[in-house]
């Protein structure tokens, strides 16, 4: 017989969960001494806030490939999950959200600390629980880490009310449930009209998603796309699944993308999405995206299948099994002039840097070039995630921890500090002064654990996207954006955190500044000073289509 908590923290263990984060409250707190007591099995890493607990165990869950965890209180603790939660949702990480509640008794009540966190986030979940009988506790607990990562992943909540965490049951160990490798239905109609149309195809271009990071399954697109000679553009969430240097490789596709992969979308006859759902950040104005071409759409979520784009042929299953069964049905077929197109496309329309006395890509660059392709690299959300999309040159899944779909500014230090535990190795979390501002009380958190973690803050007194748009569409209407008033003292905040601390004005200090704080194992902020003017381009503006991107502005 054990108390509720007790199970929790058992079926943990069981499940094979190493590190949790999160921060103790008053309905929590049973589960937290059962921590306490489990210490020696168990690690909680102890954030600063809520979001960035969440956040941790996002960034945990990408780097690991295992389902993050992450704990919080019921009332404020939950509520502050909320974003970390959303932020997993969209990007499809595997994440178990465990909150307390105040007692069934008390539900209802308008209780101190009470909030419906299962209505809340049942938008922005896989599924989620509240425990109602100590009896399906354990059931509930191996069901939810099931759910988070199987299929197509993502998050899932458990709420445990007070009552239920105290009481006692028998609980008895069970080996978690294997997730078996998907398999998909062969004779669909989509498959077969697919494998038709790749045949008679004789200008192919594959557009490549997170869903083929998140099916493990970079092998298998490497080998469809150099049997049929099919040049590949990547979703920002799959940078990394193909070497940023592999002759078939255009970069980066969307509203920031390559110029060349613009150019190449409209000279294509058939376009192959792959585990990528034509979000408007690529698609920009779905109803002229791919217009007049074929469209193959490959994915595990059915949901996602002509949702956003009419597809010519779609295909329901894993990215991994998919692919494999094309390569075998298709016998190889050379296409030299597209691929040689497609190259000579990407080699004309190079990223252009920026004449300022310090060019965040330079910054950028000089990383790549003192770091390993296993280094992981996280971001929060605007130019600086931009710049590091288009200009880091990416080469291993898993590498690049960034918010997708939700764009969540302030994601990228707690991201960053699940990543390190993760690998347990050195991260660079390269971020921006406005994003930086929102949760830079996780420092104490990197400082408290000694985590290498290097931030490269790129500031910009400005938060630099927002004011790129009102520059270029709202006659530099500057509302809200210009920051050249914070005091904020970079240098002082490292010092009182207990961080190392370097400022870069030139290009010529880059180097000599990096190498020595990038080697070490400190914590550090690296303040990069650029210039506010400074834009990412290419860029697509909202609701466009892709010819009308923007290559130069003056």
């Amino acid at each position: 017989m054990m108390k509720g908590a007790q199970i929790v923290i058992e079926c943990l263990i069981e499940q094979g969960v190493e590190v949790l984060f999160g921060y103790p409250g008053g309905t929590i707190i049973d589960i937290f001494d059962e921590l306490y007591k489990a210490k020696d099995r168990i690690t909680h890493i102890l954030t600063s806030h809520e979001q960035g607990a969440s956040h941790a165990a996002d960034g945990y869950a990408r780097a690991s490939g295992k389902v993050g965890v992450v704990l919080a209180t019921s009332g404020p603790g939950a509520t502050n999950l909320v974003t970390g939660i959303a932020n997993a949702y969209m990007d499809s990480i595997p994440m178990v959200a465990i909150t307390g509640n105040v007692p069934l008794a008390l539900l209802g009540r308008d209780s101190f600390q009470e909030v419906d966190i299962t209505g809340i986030t049942m938008p922005i979940t896989k599924h989620n629980f509240m425990v109602k009988d100590i009896k399906d506790l354990a059931p509930i607990m191996r069901e939810a880490f099931y759910i988070a990562a199987s299929g197509r992943p993502g998050p899932v909540l458990v709420d445990i009310p007070k009552n239920i965490q105290q009481e006692l049951c028998e609980y008895k160990k069970t080996k978690p449930k294997i997730i078996v490798s998907p398999t998909f239905d062969k004779t669909q109609e989509g498959l077969k009209k697919a494998i038709e149309i790749i045949k008679n195809s004789n200008k192919p271009l594959a557009y490549v998603g997170g869903g083929v990071v998140m099916s493990k399954a970079e092998k298998e697109l490497l080998a469809f796309c150099e049997s049929q000679d099919i040049p590949m553009a990547s979703s920002m969430m799959a940078l990394g699944c193909v070497p940023y240097t592999h002759p078939l490789h255009m970069g980066m596709i969307g509203m920031h993308g390559r110029a060349g992969v613009a150019k190449a979308l409209f000279e294509c006859d058939t376009i192959i999405a792959i585990g990528a759902r034509f979000s408007d950040r690529v698609a920009t104005n779905r109803l002229l995206f791919g217009k007049g071409k074929n469209i193959i759409h490959i994915d595990i979520d059915a949901a996602e299948l002509d949702k956003n784009v009419k597809t010519t042929a779609a295909i329901e299953g894993d990215a991994k099994a998919v692919l494999t069964h094309l390569t075998t049905a298709l016998k190889p077929k050379p296409r030299k002039d597209w691929a040689k197109n497609c190259a000579n496309l990407k080699a004309a329309y190079p990223f252009k840097k920026i004449s300022d006395p310090l060019c965040p890509r330079n910054v950028l660059e000089c990383m790549r070039k003192l770091s390993t392709d296993s280094q992981i690299v996280a971001t929060d959300v605007g130019q600086h995630q931009m710049w590091t999309a288009q200009s880091y040159g990416f080469s291993k899944p898993g590498t690049f921890v960034t918010s997708g779909g939700l764009g969540a500014m302030g994601f990228g230090l707690g991201a960053a500090i699940g990543a390190c535990f993760a690998s347990k190795k050195p991260v660079y979390l390269v971020t921006g002064d406005g994003s930086f501002h929102m949760n830079l009380h996780e420092m104490a958190t990197a400082v408290r654990y000694k985590l290498p973690i290097k931030v490269i803050l790129l500031n910009n007194k400005a938060l630099g996207m927002v004011r790129q748009w009102q520059t270029l569409f709202y006659d530099r209407h500057h509302a809200g954006t210009i920051l050249d008033d914070l005091p904020t003292n970079f240098g002082k905040l490292a010092d009182a955190f207990g961080a190392k601390y370097a400022k870069i004005t030139k290009n010529q200090d880059i180097e000599k500044t990096l190498k020595p704080l990038l080697s070490s194992k400190d914590t550090c902020i690296i303040e990069c000073e650029v210039q506010p003017e400074g834009i990412v381009l290419p860029m697509v503006p909202a609701g466009k289509s892709s010819d009308e991107i923007i290559i130069e502005y003056k």
